[in-house]
Formats: C-alpha cells, sequence, structure tokens
C-alpha cells in the first residue's frame, strides 16, 4: 500500500466518506453491550452503495485510515464499553471486526530522557532520503538502533514481510531482524515504523505477534515500534503479548527515546552520565 497516496476521503466526523461509511457499518450490526461487532470488506461496497457514495479506489486504506491515522467517529466511540476504544482487528480473509480493548493506541511518553546516539547515516542517504517510513527505516538500520535498544547484535533480515496467519489473513511487519544474544539465544523483531500522523495501534503489534508464532516458533519474538516524535528522534518500543488480560492484546515492556546528533554533540558530561547507567539495564 501506498501511504503517501491516502484518500482524500478522510478528515473530520462531520461529513467525510470514510467516517459516514464506518459508521454505517457500526451501527447497522451493533447492538447494546456487545464488545464485538463483525463485518466484511464486502460491506464496505455494501455501504458504499447505500449511501451514495463513490466507492474507495483501495478498500483497506478505509480501514487502515482508522486503526493509524484518524479518529473513529463520535457514534462509534460513545458505544465503546466504559474505560475502553474500539479497534478494528483482523478475523479472516477480508473479515475484521470492532473489538472493545484497554489499550487502543501507543504514544511515546513526552517527559522521558532522550539519549544521544552518533549519527552514523550515509551522507548520500541523508541528500536523498524520503520523508517516509522508508526513511525512519534506513537510519535505524545504519545507526544499529534495534542493536543498541535490544542489547542483542542484530541484522536486516526482509523489508515488507507479508504472511498469511490463520484467524488473521494477511498481515504485514515493515521490517524484520534477526539477532543473536552473548547467550546465544536467537530472537526476531518485527519492526513497524511510524512518522507524521501514523499511530502506533495495538492491532499491529498482535499481528506481528501471531506472525512471529507462525513463521519463527522457535525464536523469543519481540515486536518492535520506531516512532519519529522528529526529523531526529525516535521513540522505540518493545512489546510483548498480554497474557495477564481477558482479552487478546498486549504490554509495553520498554521504551527509550533517541537522539541522532553529530558526533561532536556528544559532550563529556553526556559520557559520563550514560556511564553511570547499569550496561545492561
Amino acid at each position: 500500500m501506498n501511504r503517501g497516496e491516502k484518500a482524500n476521503q478522510s478528515g473530520s466526523d462531520g461529513g467525510n466518506a470514510y467516517s459516514r461509511i464506518i459508521e454505517a457499518i457500526f451501527l447497522a450490526n451493533f447492538r447494546a453491550g456487545m464488545e464485538r461487532v463483525d463485518f466484511a470488506r464486502l460491506d464496505i461496497e455494501k455501504f458504499a452503495a447505500s449511501l451514495k457514495i463513490a466507492l474507495p479506489k483501495n478498500l483497506g486504506d478505509l480501514i487502515y485510515s482508522f486503526r493509524y491515522r484518524q479518529d473513529l467517529p463520535a457514534a462509534i466511540s460513545r458505544a465503546a464499553p466504559m474505560g475502553k476504544s474500539w479497534v478494528i482487528r483482523p478475523v479472516g480473509r477480508a473479515k475484521y471486526a470492532f473489538v472493545a480493548s484497554s489499550i487502543a493506541e501507543i504514544l511515546p511518553n513526552p517527559n522521558l530522557a532522550r539519549t544521544s546516539v552518533p549519527d552514523a547515516t550515509p551522507g548520500i542517504i541523508e541528500m536523498y532520503r524520503l520523508g517516509d517510513e522508508q526513511a525512519l527505516l534506513a537510519r535505524v538500520r545504519y545507526n544499529r538502533l534495534i542493536d543498541i535498544f535490544t542489547g542483542v547484535t542484530c541484522y536486516a533480515l526482509q523489508s515488507h514481510l507479508r504472511a498469511t496467519v490463520k484467524g488473521m489473513g494477511q498481515v504485514e511487519t515493515d521490517e524484520l531482524y534477526v539477532g543473536l544474544d552473548k547467550r546465544g539465544a536467537h530472537f526476531v523483531f518485527l519492526v513497524q515504523a511510524k512518522r507524521g500522523n501514523d499511530r502506533i495501534n495495538v492491532v499491529q503489534i498482535e499481528q506481528d505477534i501471531a506472525m512471529c508464532a507462525a513463521k519463527f516458533p522457535d525464536l523469543i519474538c519481540i515486536p518492535i515500534a520506531a516512532c519519529a516524535m522528529e526529523d531526529r528522534l525516535v521513540a522505540m518500543f518493545a512489546f510483548e503479548a498480554d497474557r495477564n488480560s481477558g482479552e487478546c492484546g498486549v504490554s509495553v515492556t520498554a521504551e527509550k527515546h533517541y537522539r541522532f546528533v553529530p558526533p561532536d554533540q556528544i559532550s563529556p558530561e553526556d559520557l559520563q552520565s550514560y556511564a553511570r547507567n547499569r550496561w545492561d539495564a
């Protein structure tokens, strides 16, 4: 999916096409007290026709938009149980469900300390990089930020890995790393990159966990999200499956913020501060 070509149909709650379609789908299937509302991709076509709205060129973009870019219409949000929000989960090929979740999206903590990293991005990459997720992933890769964040020696294996997962349908992750730690244990890191208006959504992390279980059952799975807070400031998150909740969900196990700076901008005071931290923390 070309994320630079998101449809002009998304916008405010008031009358935009995406909001009208998703609201009609939800209200047609919702009954008071429900915490799961199922629907199919064909419903997008059905309700677009009934509302006399031009069908989106990419039906999947409507789902993507409400997962990662814009809020659900107020009529849907108000129907969520107290303390929960709706997420849109895949439940099979071209099948979805609104599910009430205690956590819907993950945002960087603005009060977290920032660690300076000497920027190792090649100059020619800086000259020609584009302002998208791939540019963020390139900076993460050249600076070995997955290694730094996890403490594991990592190798980028594949970009845009797609797989079909039972009960979910097709899922995709932005980049896949494999790694090795000092014990000899093998890891797999599925990395999602977000920048601009895109948000880290719990559903995408759940999909990564499911993909790990299906494709790499013998490796230690750690889903990662890299979120560009500013051009040279990245929030890194690590997750695990939340096995203590009554619902399928995830927990944040680590969050750190890294600022890429020229090497001469890291002061002796910075180095002394970093040295006081435990090396394996």
